[in-house]
């Protein structure tokens, strides 16, 4: 992977997830697996990111191996996203990464004054800030906003979108750029096969 651009593509979203299911839309997408473009590759350019978003203290530097625990956690996430589009299942292995952050961390439930009940991670560390996306995904389960956000099937690009469509039959991010690439593609098969 190489580093990020100065201008991130994934800074505008052009289908966007509701909040606050867009923040594990917005870390899906700090790679582009197209031009190999990615957010997290090197501290100095993930640190501002992650503190912006609060997957990282605002003091302090990120150790190397932090950085490599967000971005299996963000490629675990996006098997996830393949699978809501229409993909294989993820496998238990690809789904470790997430596994490993439910296990080592802890949640607390809150009764506010209100009487609404609330459930978040329990501490500061890296495991507590990653599982308080681990319960976005559980609350968007159970509202039905989870099954909206998908990857996109073009293989080459897998860019997270949220599926506004009246049917939620989206299949990619675009269809002006991997819409009709995936579809010409399969023209050109079907044509060299007759």
């Amino acid at each position: 992977m190489t580093q990020a651009p100065a201008r991130w593509s994934g800074e505008t979203e052009g289908k966007p997830a509701p909040e606050p299911l867009s923040r594990v839309q917005a870390l899906v997408n700090t790679v582009d697996l197209e031009s190999g473009a990615d957010r997290l590759a090197l501290v100095a350019d993930a640190q501002p990111w992650l503190q912006t978003q609060g997957l990282v203290a605002s003091d302090g530097a990120i150790p190397p191996e932090d950085l490599g625990t967000i971005r299996e956690f963000r490629d675990a996430l996006r098997t996830m996203l393949v699978h809501n589009a229409g993909g294989p299942a993820p496998t238990d292995q690809q789904l470790r990464p997430l596994s490993r952050i439910a296990e080592s961390s802890a949640a607390r439930v809150q009764l506010r004054a209100d009487g609404t009940v609330q459930v978040a991670a329990d501490g500061d560390s890296l495991a507590g800030r990653l599982l308080s996306l681990l319960l976005v995904v559980s609350e968007a389960q159970r509202d039905g906003t989870w099954a909206q956000l998908k990857a996109c099937g073009n293989e080459d690009c897998r860019w997270a979108f949220y599926d506004r469509s009246r049917n939620h039959g989206g299949t990619w991010c675009e269809m002006s750029t991997c819409g009709n690439k995936l579809k010409n593609r399969e023209f050109r098969a079907r044509r060299r096969a007759t």
